[in-house]
């Protein structure tokens, strides 16, 4: 089983509290840097959509900088992120050590970011994203992934689908289950940076386990601590899977491997 506490990261230490109140953390609040909500036509959903960016503070307007794709849960979408406090979480992060990154993510609807009938969450994530993200100045050849609930399967399924597309791909209590799609396709999750989270009274908690089991290397994030399958479980691990998501951003492509030498 993964330490519930912390695990260190790419040189960083993930810190058990980081910042999404002064309540939680007895610190001065953090402050949001560029926050945006804008509104996007994408193709590949058929309609238009609400997409959500937040840079540290501090970093101007992003440009430059690598970007953690989101993939909410079935509650909380886009609109609420400012709400959430993610802005702030993120600056919070840096503050404590963090790489800087921006986060970016659009509404991709309540059908576990699956296609139906013409409407592609997933294909979206992969393709329109990015290019959204790159109007903006963003580094989207440093790209990770970060979601909750059915977010959480989403990052991963949308990782075994695209092998390479992401650098990391942080889940919190992803709604799996064995036998499902996600599990069926862990191979191919081999040489792909996981971070997984779960509340200890989240009612996913065997099926999260049973995942953790599943896949091909252990995950070299995350953990197992008190809490349920709920916003304020999710907040808590924020600070830990930013710092997770900072360092993997930032770690070097490893070097290939040297063809031998012959004569």
């Amino acid at each position: 089983m993964l330490n519930a506490a912390i695990v260190s990261v790419a040189g960083l230490g993930v810190a058990a509290v980081g910042g999404l109140s002064s309540a939680q953390t007895m610190e001065p609040e953090a402050v949001a840097g560029d926050e945006r909500l804008d509104r996007k036509e994408s193709v590949t959903r058929g309609r238009a959509v609400d997409f959500y960016t937040a840079v540290p503070a501090g970093h101007g307007d992003g440009k430059g900088l690598p970007v953690c794709l989101v993939m909410h849960g079935a509650s909380s979408r886009p609109k609420a992120f400012r709400g959430l406090g993610f802005g702030r979480a993120l600056t919070r992060a840096v503050e404590q050590g963090s790489p800087p990154f921006v986060l970016a993510g659009a509404d991709g609807g309540r059908r576990g970011w699956r296609p139906h009938d013409g409407d592609d969450p997933q294909r979206m994530v992969y393709e329109e994203i990015p290019n959204w993200c790159a109007e903006r100045g963003f580094d989207i050849s440093r790209l990770a992934v970060w979601g909750w609930s059915m977010g959480g399967a989403g990052g991963l399924r949308l990782a075994e689908t695209f092998r390479g597309f992401a650098k990391a791909v942080a889940a919190f209590s992803p709604a799996v289950e064995p036998g499902d799609d996600v599990f069926q396709g862990v191979d191919r999750l081999r040489h792909q940076p996981v971070g997984l989270w779960c509340g200890l009274d989240d009612r996913l908690l065997k099926n999260v386990h049973a995942l953790q089991m599943a896949l091909p290397l252990p995950p070299i994030a995350g953990g197992f601590s008190e809490g349920g399958h709920d916003m304020d479980y999710w907040k808590s691990v924020v600070p830990q899977a930013f710092q997770f998501v900072g360092g993997m951003l930032t770690r070097p492509d490893p070097s290939p491997t040297p063809s031998p030498t012959t004569g």
